[in-house]
């Protein structure tokens, strides 16, 4: 099984120069919504830039999209769906670390809100495939998620993975930056505590290989080849 993971594409909260002006959920800027274009069409059709992808031809022949439930996310994913003419399928356990929440600062402190409904995700996104667990009153039940729970979390969605292990299986998840770092320190057997971050840009790519005995093979982490330079956040 090949796993490409997908930072998200660059939200108005990447952006703000004061974090203070931060929303819940927020949504694309005008760059991010390029980005999104970019690596959907890189995608599609250009090539994977590995000698061992075990493709011919252009595109990474990708067979299966899960996303974020976050509206940047949702966002990044709609221009790939359309490219390579593939169903999304939210995956609730791939969102950010922390939830959605906003910190009102000393007085109220952080507080977590429900995020999207059922019917506010499909008037948007009407083609996605929606879990249950999402409905008219949100999907984020919790108020603050900590770092260590996310890491619980990376560690189950790693053990999904593993369980479709040697299959020709092509998964892309576009998911967020701070889980993509829990997800590689589960996957190296890293304590979260490590000193190490793996820093992603928006809409960067990593590449990875499961094989049925146990094996992962790291093709490439980071890759942003589809971006122009001045496009790269």
């Amino acid at each position: 099984m090949h796993l490409y993971i997908i930072r998200h594409a660059q939200s108005t909260n990447n952006a703000l120069a004061d974090a203070r002006e931060r929303v819940c959920d927020p949504p694309l800027t005008a760059l991010g919504h390029r980005q999104a274009e970019l690596v959907a069409q890189h995608l599609a059709t250009g090539p994977d830039l590995d000698p061992y992808a075990g493709r011919d031809g252009a595109g990474y022949g990708l067979t299966h999209l899960y996303i974020s439930p976050m509206w940047r996310a949702l966002q990044t994913a709609q221009p790939i769906a359309r490219a390579l003419g593939l169903r999304p399928h939210v995956w609730l356990n791939i969102h950010e670390q922390g939830g959605i929440f906003l910190d009102h600062g000393p007085e109220r402190g952080v507080i977590g809100y429900p995020g999207k409904t059922r019917s506010e995700l499909l008037a948007e996104f009407p083609d996605y495939d929606l879990p249950p667990e999402i409905t008219e009153a949100g999907w984020w039940r919790q108020g603050y998620e900590e770092p260590p729970a996310c890491y619980v979390r990376a560690r189950g969605v790693l053990a999904a993975l593993r369980r479709r292990a040697g299959s020709e299986e092509r998964i892309a998840l576009v998911t967020h930056g701070a889980f993509i770092d829990a997800f590689l320190k589960a996957l190296f057997g890293q304590a979260l505590e490590s000193p190490l971050f793996y820093y992603n840009y928006n809409t960067a790519i990593s590449r990875l290989q499961f094989h049925a005995d146990g094996r992962v093979d790291v093709h490439y982490l980071n890759r942003v080849a589809h971006l122009p330079l001045e496009l790269v956040s």
